[in-house]
């Protein structure tokens, strides 16, 4: 979404095209999705060629979370886990602060790693495959 929005001419337009996309990602099912895109990907052609064609080229990808069950979507669709874990191996590689080498980092944000890793798998689930 934040993406989509550089390539808006003007200013005002932005809530429009805000929107539409937000129609285009409320979809309940991909062809649904796919749809709603085509529609707004032919509503921007003249007034924003330019975020038309982004929106052809790259939306398509961020619809993959359409393929998972409902459950998990609202997890998924957001970058929020993966900005999470990137700031735990950051909070912890601050306390390091100095590493003899590059493979000593590495061994570090792995262990980080697979600590959450191990959490995930055996005490706080961050998605569980049974329906809710």
């Amino acid at each position: 979404m934040q993406n989509a929005m550089a390539h808006v001419p003007k200013i005002a337009m932005r809530a429009e095209v805000a929107s539409d996309l937000r129609r285009v990602f409320d979809a309940d099912e991909p062809a649904e999705a796919e749809r709603c895109l085509r529609d707004v990907v032919a509503r921007y052609q003249k007034p924003a060629p330019q975020l038309a064609a982004w929106l052809e080229e790259n939306v398509a990808e961020a619809l993959t979370v359409l393929r998972v069950p409902a459950a998990h979507r609202r997890r998924l669709r957001t970058t929020n886990g993966l900005e999470r874990l990137n700031k735990e191996i950051k909070r912890r590689t601050r306390v390091a602060t100095l590493f003899p080498n590059e493979a000593s980092l590495l061994r570090l944000a792995s262990a980080v790693l697979s600590e959450i890793s191990d959490d995930w798998e055996t005490e706080r689930a961050y998605l569980t495959m049974e329906a809710r």
